[in-house]
């Protein structure tokens, strides 16, 4: 019998709830080696030579390496009418009765099929305005809010995995006051993110302390201090870290596809910006597997073997574009017309403990930006390659493609490739809070984050339930197996309640530009963070040219689902 890659009880317990296929009630994957074997399979089934690729995928799951995204791991090759994306944003909503229905039937389907979804709100009129057609007046786009957060209860409730939404209001509505408060009561919209969409006319009127117009519809509804509206954003991430905020000017400035599109909403948890019924697979890769002479003098990240498994792992996630299902027809035309992927990591914070590198050092920025970097370079190239044998993405235009401000830092020798052969799918790069594929691969860090403890507790949903469960970090643990060890651990072993917010800005600053779509990531601030450092947070992520930021600041009304032992300060959030 092959033996389990799995090291911790934690992963055992999510491979069996999550990821081991059974039908009818009989277990189908008898071991971890059975569930590579058959999500391997079912993507190489686009390919001529299947037993060469079936056999390549299954080495880049084997060891845990490279983990495709939970709806692939779950549904591929099970025959079950499921979607292998992990990332969707809906149609435009459109101000009307009939159609917001049709929207929320759309919704409801794809959340069926097990997709996250992104709404923007805007299209709707502001609670008070009158419909021409009817007379009636309107309840405004949070009070339709409550209309999906109660279908998305209901679809959870068919299932074991709780469903997730984004809601994003653009930062001029009418309405946008009463969005920004619209969780201040815990208890509501418990199935929303909720995120604002921020421009730069916005940031440049708080500057200058100057009015800021409320409009709909081509007319100025009232106009109030920007300065306040600013405000009130901060002042409800302090008490209740929601809403988040999108800097959409700074996003589509970013975007490959900027002469095709205008994006204004995410995916649940913010890594994947995406058009109308965009849709985008995701995959990440276990940086914990690339270090060599762990904990040594002569620890070291190996960046030729990860650059070695991009490609492999790009021609999985371009195969499971053609073998997903879709729930919506226009989501599959979508996703084949820019074939979008999400290739990442996790465990970035394990590694760097395991390589001696404390999380707020410039050392540890420097290797991260050179992962970043690595994973970009290879996963280009490995485009460029299936374009040449594939075929280039439907939306390509050469010219606009090399003309946004991601493609226009690519090394020239990859823009001279793109520009001669094209590129097999628009955008390849996310990094998303991978919060249970990092339990799968041995609890190592999600995502970019930081450790969050050495040995904590878990709320882990199984089934209808969720159990607290005690873990382990994978570096601890690792630290633990070695002999003859300072009990009180490496010196590099520092958790996201020992860094400031500053640390954590700089991390994600240090790799966004090496990204092409987004990065999940949540800036832990002190329970007794004030409310201007909180604000300066925003400000700075801003400056930086962050794409989106998002605070955490505990409050015992909110404790998240990562709780640490009692002498921690902090809890942190959960990543889908």
């Amino acid at each position: 019998m092959t033996q389990s890659p799995f090291e911790t009880p934690i992963a055992e317990a999510i491979w069996q709830s999550r990821y081991r296929f059974s039908r009818d009630h009989q277990i189908v994957d008898q071991t971890p080696a059975e569930t590579w074997v058959r999500v391997a399979a079912a993507l190489a089934r686009p390919e001529s030579e299947q037993a060469r690729w079936e056999a390549a995928f299954v080495t880049l799951m084997t060891d845990l390496d490279f983990l495709p995204g939970g709806r692939i791991l779950a549904g591929a090759g099970t025959g079950r009418r499921v979607t292998l994306a992990n990332c969707f944003v809906m149609g435009p909503l459109i101000d009307d009765l009939g159609s917001l229905f049709d929207g929320l039937k759309e919704g409801a389907l794809t959340m069926q099929a097990g997709g996250g979804v992104g709404y923007d709100f805007s299209p709707l009129r502001p609670a008070g305005a009158r419909a021409a057609a009817t007379a009636n007046i309107a309840s405004g786009p949070v009070s339709f809010m409550h209309v999906w957060d109660a279908m998305c209860a209901t679809i959870s409730a068919t299932g074991w995995r709780r469903g997730a939404m984004m809601a994003t209001l653009r930062c001029d509505h009418p309405d946008i006051l009463a969005f920004i408060g619209a969780k201040a009561d815990r208890r509501t919209l418990t199935h929303f993110n909720c995120s604002v969409q921020i421009t730069d006319a916005l940031m440049a009127a708080v500057a200058a302390d100057a009015d800021w117009p409320l409009r709909f519809g081509g007319r100025i509804h009232r106009t109030i201090a920007a300065r306040a509206l600013w405000e009130a954003i901060i002042s409800n991430a302090h008490q209740g870290s929601e809403p988040g905020v999108l800097f959409v000017d700074q996003i589509n400035r970013e975007n490959n596809l900027w002469y095709r599109e205008t994006l204004t909403t995410t995916n649940p948890c913010g890594e994947v910006p995406l058009p109308p019924y965009g849709a985008c697979n995701l995959g990440s890769f276990n940086l914990t597997r690339f270090v060599r002479e762990a904990f040594t003098a002569a620890a070291r990240f190996d960046l030729a073997a990860l650059a070695a498994r991009v490609p492999d792992a790009v021609r999985l996630l371009d195969n499971a574009i053609e073998v997903s299902r879709y729930p919506l027809a226009p989501q599959r035309s979508e996703a084949r017309a820019t074939r979008r992927l999400g290739l990442g990591f996790m465990g970035l914070g394990s590694a760097l403990i395991m390589l001696g590198l404390r999380y707020e050092s410039a050392a540890a920025r420097e290797l991260a930006a050179a992962i970043a970097r690595t994973i970009r370079d290879a996963a280009y190239e490995a485009s460029i390659e299936l374009a040449i044998e594939r075929g280039r993405f439907p939306a390509f235009d050469a010219t606009r493609y090399l003309e946004s401000a991601f493609a226009r830092r690519l090394p020239e020798a990859l823009r001279q490739r793109i520009a001669r052969h094209g590129i097999r799918n628009s955008h390849l790069l996310a990094i998303a809070p991978t919060g249970t594929i990092s339990q799968l691969a041995n609890n190592v860090s999600s995502g970019i984050e930081p450790v969050f403890g050495r040995s904590y507790r878990r709320q882990l949903r199984i089934g209808p339930e969720t159990r607290d469960v005690a873990v382990e970090d994978y570096a601890w643990l690792r630290w633990q197996q070695r002999p003859n060890t300072d009990p009180q651990g490496p010196a590099a072993f520092v958790t996201a309640a020992d860094l400031t917010p500053d640390a954590h800005l700089a991390m994600q600053a240090a790799v966004q530009p090496l990204v092409d779509q987004g990065i999940s990531k949540t800036i832990n601030v002190p329970a007794d963070t004030r409310f201007r450092p909180l604000e300066e947070i925003y400000l700075q992520a801003w400056r930086l040219g962050l794409k989106g930021v998002t605070t955490f600041r505990p409050h015992p009304d909110r404790p998240g689902i990562l709780t640490a032992p009692v002498n921690r300060r902090q809890a942190a959030p959960g990543g889908a």
